[in-house]
């Protein structure tokens, strides 16, 4: 869902197409405090995978994650992930950065912070600079259990970078086991300027252990079980997979001359505050986006657009999703922001399931550049769950994408009935 700085922060500059949508090295971390806290049931090291919804709230409660004075809600967890929220200030940046093994994140501030902005009452933050935030929740993790960040899949919809930074590592989002420390993160607001507060969730945060990573071969047999990817509310046949560690997802460009098939954003808009949701008027910030005939698009360089997948994804109970960079030697794509697919996404339990489409941020770089209908874009890695979570995406927690028929994020009204995006 971004860019071409991928989401392990190395830049990749000359790549021709950026697609995002709504993803372990060895880091250094701070010193341990000395006292571990408690293990949740099921993490440990014969758990292998991610820690589920259940596990995390006893992690809570075990001190794996604190938040000063203040409380972690029960809203905050995930079937898969935690929510990260945004504290009382944030610095405006002359420039992007990380801390190296022998730094922290605000020695590495002082000199590139030029004005500290209070959030408590909301601030607005500018196109196209960066910030830095500190986060609410702290880390500390017991050896073994190491952590990921992701955009939610809002702030990717919005064309807004974020990522998560630690002390002593030199790794964007990758927060390695054991683990004692403050979270920030990096915004950078890049076709909207944003109003947030204090409170506010842009990111969040899953903890894991072991490999949990399915290769191919497992990737066929579940797909068998509980079909991942559907077209036209069918399961893709074996022979329709593209495989390579990862199950590769393609664009829906198709339909008339009329259809809808995303939007195009429009610069120079009204912040948008990400506080409020259902209270803009699509209209204001995007224009639809029409097929030429044959079933392609051409996008504009250097312009944020909102497309779809044409595959219905479903993740199974036990399994978690993420986006993956795409082999540039096959179309210079990139994918990064909002990257997570919680269990239960496009999921169905008891029904027939056609799985929900994923919505794709992309932006071409320097050169107009065509995209077709079914051209391959990005690719999702799945991963066991170290037990079934006690709660799914979707129902269960009232998810805001669930069965989606448009990429639009939640912050604007409701527009399907006015201009339906070909189902």
């Amino acid at each position: 869902m971004k860019v071409d700085v991928g989401a392990d922060g190395i830049c990749r500059r000359p790549h021709t197409l950026a697609i995002h949508a709504s993803a372990s090295t060895i880091v250094t971390t701070s010193p341990a405090t000395s006292v571990a806290p408690a293990a949740p049931t099921g993490a440990g090291s014969d758990a292998a995978g991610v820690l589920p919804s259940q596990s995390l709230r006893e992690a809570i409660s075990s001190g794996w994650l604190v938040a000063g004075p203040w409380r972690i809600p029960d809203q905050s967890v995930q079937p898969a992930s935690v929510d990260l929220r945004l504290a009382e200030h944030a610095w405006a940046l002359r420039c992007s950065f990380l801390p190296d093994s022998d730094s922290t994140v605000e020695q590495k501030i002082e000199d590139l912070a030029f004005e500290r902005i209070d959030l408590r009452d909301g601030a607005t933050l500018e196109r196209d600079r960066p910030y830095l935030v500190p986060l609410i929740e702290e880390l500390r993790l017991p050896p073994g259990i190491r952590a990921k960040a992701n955009p939610k899949s809002s702030t990717g919809r919005l064309d807004v970078f974020t990522r998560v930074l630690t002390d002593r590592n030199h790794r964007f989002d990758e927060i390695a086991g054991g683990y004692h420390g403050k979270l920030y993160l990096e915004i950078v607001p890049r076709t909207f300027a944003i109003r947030v507060k204090t409170g506010l969730a842009l990111n969040q945060v899953r903890l894991m252990s072991g490999d949990a990573r399915l290769h191919d071969d497992a990737l066929i047999a579940l797909h068998e079980r509980s079909p991942l990817l559907y077209i036209d509310g069918h399961p893709l046949g074996e022979s329709e997979l593209s495989l390579a560690d990862g199950l590769f997802l393609s664009l829906d460009v198709s339909g008339t001359a009329q259809s809808i098939v995303g939007y195009r954003a429009k610069k120079n808009s009204l912040p948008i505050d990400l506080a409020k949701i259902g209270a803009l008027r699509w209209r204001d910030y995007w224009e639809p986006v029409h097929p030429e005939r044959g079933g392609r698009i051409v996008l504009e360089p250097e312009v944020f657009y909102l497309l779809l997948s044409a595959e219905g994804v479903s993740i199974p109970p036990a399994y978690a999703a993420e986006m993956l960079a795409y082999d540039p030697t096959a179309g210079e794509l990139r994918t990064h922001y909002a990257g997570f697919f919680d269990p239960g996404f496009g999921y169905s339990r008891g029904q027939r399931s056609v799985g929900s489409r994923a919505a794709l941020e992309v932006r071409a770089r320097d050169v107009s550049f065509m995209v077709e209908h079914r051209q391959p874009v990005c690719k999702l890695a799945f991963e066991r769950m170290a037990e079934e979570p006690d709660v799914l995406y979707g129902e269960d927690i009232g998810s805001n994408y669930q069965g989606q028929l448009t990429m639009l994020s939640k912050h604007f009204v409701e527009q399907r009935r006015e201009h339906p995006v070909r189902g």
